[in-house]
């Protein structure tokens, strides 16, 4: 049996390979604790599965979705929108629904890589940007984002050859996996970047909503000349505790939103309508499961941050996100440490590498797992450091 190239030459994903040790740990009857995958484990509030679950008993909702989402759900992500950013969007060619954000940023490189093209590609960073990018058979240019650069991409570093050359660049913050943010200056940076070398950006803004200390993140699409360049991708799933629905939306330039739709509609049928309408009373129903979620996860954010501080790990408080980015051990790369956890100590944190080059000598840990969870694989941690 012949398998394409493209196939073949794909490395595992992160979180599958990561999800098969658990299972075999599982299997062998080992209690796992695992700070790995950002799923939130906090419910999906009350008044969103409602709505779900009469929506899903018309049979009007049984049948195909379009591509491009329900009407009424583009209006109420534009009302959404400009209530939370302060920006108008025309639901009908500035907004487009998604079956979650990984599909959307996955199908994304096809509508503007062609083969031999590049992308500018944060590392590290959500490996789909340049799996994506490699479908289309595209070549992605990583952006060093270290630690002394506060995570976010130098541009002068990046060759203006490279520049010219780019057709795209991914970005996202706050950050996964680091947990940093952007500044609205810092935007503008990037829009003045992109209309020099013709480059479309793709903010991920995943984690618009959940900060800690106050902090609210900014979007995108708020700088001035941001639609002009690019889109900015919103999700339901961390905002909502939606992650299981698959259900995310993108807004932004309209030739830009266009040229996703037309790829879409090639390849998916959309969203199920009863989803979108519980997409609906998410973004116009009670809002305050928000705040107290991210109460919850700023409560375990201080409390892993303290207790891998008290063992003499090197950690980033940060401001927004559901990740902590932790160092490793001295003498150990990430993938030995996280290892070494899991063999000896049942808990999984994420190794850095596998965010790219630049995530050597980090780990991270998701805060989405149950507090008595949480303090075990805190115990179990510090255990196998004092040993």
């Amino acid at each position: 049996m012949h398998v394409a190239k493209r196939v073949e030459s794909l490395p595992p994903y992160l979180f599958v390979e990561i999800s098969r040790k658990i299972a075999e740990k599982r299997a062998a009857g080992i209690d796992v604790i695992t700070f790995g995958i950002g799923d939130p484990d906090l419910p999906t509030p009350p008044h969103i599965m409602a709505a779900l679950h009469k929506a899903s008993d018309d049979p009007a909702n049984h049948r195909y979705p379009e591509s491009e989402g329900l009407p009424e759900l583009r209006a109420a992500i534009a009302v959404w929108m400009e209530q939370r950013f302060g920006q108008s969007f025309d639901p009908a060619t500035e907004i487009l629904p998604l079956i979650g954000a990984k599909e959307g940023i996955a199908n994304t490189a096809y509508c503007f890589i062609d083969p031999g093209d590049i992308a500018l590609v944060p590392d590290p960073g959500y490996p789909v940007y340049s799996i994506g990018t490699m479908f289309a058979g595209g070549e992605s240019h990583y952006m060093a984002l270290t630690e002394e650069n506060g995570w976010l991409p130098d541009f002068s570093e990046i060759p203006t050859a490279v520049a010219d050359r780019a057709r795209m660049m991914w970005l996202n913050y706050p950050n996964n996996p680091t947990g940093a943010t952007a500044t609205p200056e810092f935007f503008d940076e990037v829009v003045a970047f992109a209309k020099r070398h013709d480059i479309v950006v793709c903010h991920d803004n995943a984690y618009s909503d959940v900060a800690y200390d106050g902090y609210v993140p900014p979007a995108f699409m708020q700088a001035v000349g941001a639609r002009d360049v690019g889109m900015e991708f919103f999700s339901f799933s961390k905002t909502y505790n939606m992650t299981g629905w698959r259900i995310a939306w993108a807004a932004g330039n309209a030739e830009v939103i266009n040229a996703l739709m037309r790829v879409k509609s090639n390849v998916d049928s959309g969203i199920p309508q009863a989803i979108q309408l519980m997409a609906i009373e998410a973004l116009q129903g009670d809002q305050s499961s928000i705040a107290e979620n991210n109460a919850i996860l700023e409560r375990r954010r201080d409390r892993v941050v303290e207790a891998l501080e008290q063992i003499g790990l090197r950690v980033q408080r940060p401001q927004a996100s559901l990740y902590v980015w932790a160092h490793t051990p001295d003498g150990l790369t990430s993938a030995e440490f996280a290892g070494q956890l899991l063999e000896d100590q049942a808990v999984v944190v994420t190794p850095g590498r596998g965010y790219g080059e630049n995530g050597e000598g980090y780990v991270r840990l998701s805060l989405t797992i149950p507090d008595d969870q949480m303090e075990e694989g805190i115990r179990r941690i510090a255990e196998w450091t004092a040993g």
